[in-house]
């Protein structure tokens, strides 16, 4: 592995102080690395390239991680991963996807992870994008996430789009069964032209499901955001969806938050701002000896963390 592989490798996967477990590692297309534990199995598919993730009952204090790396330039990558998450586990997956592209053609990886997460199973899911590189070559990520929780199943997602990717479509679907909660937290950060559009349904399908959306970004230059997230409520749920947006320069930010009531004791609320960075922020950091970029960063490092 080359120097530029272990940045990438460093940039999508934190891999300090995290539980011990398995891992698979895949480079441009192919599988190149990977270790089971006696408690969770990770399977080549036969049928389509991807891989089944077998996580056994009760397994507790484990992790998988599954980083991608695209290094070549005009690769378009194409994986379908499902994770099987046993009852009563309590589990941490980290994904993501590291693009170099120092070429002319565009890099891509797209990605659909689906997982079936057992009754009363705890899950966090952590999925970091990054991207890198000198030359003209589009460096392309969109992920497909689709989530059924179980009864009394909790899921923690929490997404980040780092740096440097030219153009993102994620889309999240969740279903949520009876006294199951899900926690979504999305941090994006585009600049120079690039454009981002992230899409969720969420179903609140059992009695006493919890759902709690939340997306932070920041939009630099020239770059352009979207974030529709939809939830709907089938029952006595709650849900709250929250967007956040700090815009800057010339960049476009639309926010769309659509909440449907299918039953009278459904609870659902969504809230959505978008605006700059506040003057007095700035100046009031500048008078600890900050420059104004240093503020500014300092500020936006905040609100992303």
């Amino acid at each position: 592995m080359d120097a530029i592989e272990k940045n990438l490798l460093l940039q999508i996967a934190d891999l300090h102080d995290v539980p011990a477990g398995a891992y698979n590692i895949r480079e441009n297309g192919k599988g190149v690395a990977r270790a089971n534990t006696p408690n969770i199995e990770i399977v080549t598919k036969t049928d389509k390239p991807g891989i089944d993730i077998f996580i056994k009952p009760g397994t507790k204090n484990e992790s998988v991680h599954i980083p991608v790396m695209i290094t070549q330039t005009g690769l378009t990558d194409m994986v379908y991963n499902d994770f099987y998450v046993g009852e009563d586990s309590d589990v941490l997956i980290v994904a993501g996807c590291g693009i170099h592209n120092s070429g002319c053609e565009p890099s891509r990886h797209d990605g659909i992870h689906t997982f079936h997460v057992g009754k009363n199973a705890r899950m966090k899911y952590v999925e970091k994008h990054y991207g890198e590189g000198s030359g003209e070559g589009e460096r392309i990520l969109n992920p497909d996430t689709i989530i059924e929780l179980d009864e009394g199943a909790v899921c923690e997602l929490d997404t980040s789009q780092i740096k440097g990717v030219s153009s993102t479509k994620r889309y999240t679907k969740v279903t949520c069964g009876k006294n199951s909660e899900l926690v979504i937290t999305e941090k994006l950060l585009t600049h120079d032209s690039q454009e981002a559009v992230s899409e969720m349904d969420i179903f609140l399908k059992g009695e006493g499901a919890r759902a709690r959306i939340i997306s932070r970004s920041v939009a630099q230059d020239r770059s352009s955001q979207i974030f529709y997230p939809r939830v709907t409520g089938e029952c006595a749920c709650f849900g709250h969806v929250q967007c956040d947006a700090i815009i800057m320069g010339d960049a476009k930010v639309r926010a769309i938050p659509e909440i449907t009531a299918d039953d009278v004791n459904a609870q659902l609320i969504h809230e959505a701002a978008i605006g700059r960075i506040a003057g007095d922020q700035i100046m009031k950091m500048m008078t600890l000896g900050l420059t104004e970029q240093q503020a500014e960063e300092m500020i936006l490092g905040g609100f992303l963390k």
